[in-house]
């Protein structure tokens, strides 16, 4: 019948990108980030440092300049929460006493040797 209700089991694509964890992830911490740039904003207008908050809201259009202002923070704070959440991904508890990172840098490792050498002479 054209008007049942119909039994398909396939996830709503909707939602779909959501189920990344990886989205997830990006999206909590640009939250934290707008939290911040909004606390932080908050904070620089109840401080009033050099007059701030009077200059803004005693021009014509204080939205534009309190959005202005908002947007350069959330940008700045939310793309910083997200690039150290992506930086930390890699990081093992485990493993934090244990140096890490790529190769030594040559000198470093001509001073090893050369240190190496003079205490055994």
């Amino acid at each position: 019948m054209p008007n049942d209700v119909s039994d398909d089991t396939k996830p709503s694509r909707r939602f779909g990108f959501w189920r990344s964890p990886l989205a997830r992830l990006l999206a909590i911490n640009l939250a934290a980030g707008v939290a911040a740039a909004v606390l932080l904003v908050g904070g620089l207008l109840w401080l009033n440092p050099g007059g701030l908050r009077h200059l803004i809201f005693t021009d014509r259009s204080p939205g534009t300049a309190l959005g202005l202002l908002l947007f350069g923070f959330i940008v700045t704070f939310g793309s910083t929460a997200m690039g150290s959440a992506i930086m930390a991904m890699g990081k093992r508890e485990a493993d934090d006493d244990k140096p890490r990172g790529g190769r030594r840098l040559l000198a470093q490792e001509m001073g090893r040797v050369l240190r190496q050498k003079d205490s055994a002479l």
